[in-house]
């Protein structure tokens, strides 16, 4: 397999075309932003430490079911993945109120959702990703009925997998976004499963082990998510 031309440069990832119509290089860089790329950061090890989570995550993910465009670890800082066409929406779960629906609702930080919410925000950053409902998603034609539906059902399944995961290693799964793609005509889990794109707090100390802590000046953002993959088995090799 051949790494070639860049495809595409995120916040905190670049896509690399292969030798494989159907395959891509995932590279996860140090660059850590916020509040939509206004700030960004270099955190020492910070690619690798996201890249080798996500690779524990999507193959506890695989192992139960749930599709993902993880193929497999090529360095500590590069995954092989399938060459998706990506849906434009984030499917997030909450089970704990917390960031923007703390500030919407002027609910309590920290209030149990039962049951967990489901809400779609358009990828955006120009727009600063607002949120949407179906009817949007459909009448501008960024997903089927059906995509939706089973955007759903996978995203609820990805809760039960990783809130108990989570939980045995002492920590709340707070909420999460997930984003997925289409490939071969079926709908796929893409994108990452990192501290970066879900809170996670201690269980018994409500400790924020996530990118909250870049986000709010915590400090040791890396260290944070190094605790966190320790907790629940992840190896990190950093070379």
């Amino acid at each position: 397999m051949e790494k070639r031309e860049e495809l595409y440069a995120g916040k905190a990832k670049s896509v690399y075309t292969t030798d494989d119509a159907n395959l891509l290089v995932l590279v996860f860089r140090n660059d850590t932003s916020a509040f939509d790329g206004k700030r960004i950061e270099q955190l020492d090890r910070k690619g690798a430490v996201n890249n080798q989570f996500n690779a524990f995550i999507m193959q506890k993910l695989s192992a139960a079911g749930i599709p993902t465009h993880f193929e497999k670890l090529l360095s500590p800082t590069e995954a092989l993945v399938k060459k998706m066409e990506m849906i434009p929406l984030e499917c997030v779960v909450r089970n704990f109120a917390a960031g923007s629906l703390v500030r919407r609702l002027g609910v309590t930080e920290g209030e149990v959702l039962n049951p967990p919410t489901f809400e779609l925000f358009l990828k955006n950053d120009a727009l600063g990703d607002p949120m949407v409902n179906e009817s949007h998603a459909q009448s501008f034609g960024w997903a089927t009925p059906e995509q939706i539906e089973k955007m759903r059902t996978l995203t609820f399944k990805v809760n039960e997998v990783l809130a108990a995961l989570f939980l045995e290693g002492g920590m709340l799964l707070v909420d999460y976004k997930l984003e997925f793609g289409v490939f071969n005509g079926e709908i796929v889990l893409g994108d990452e499963f990192s501290p970066d794109g879900c809170r996670l707090w201690d269980k018994d100390t409500r400790e924020k082990l996530d990118k909250d802590r870049f986000r709010q000046g915590l400090g040791n953002v890396v260290e944070a998510y190094e605790e966190v993959g320790r907790r629940i088995g992840v190896e990190f090799r950093y070379e």
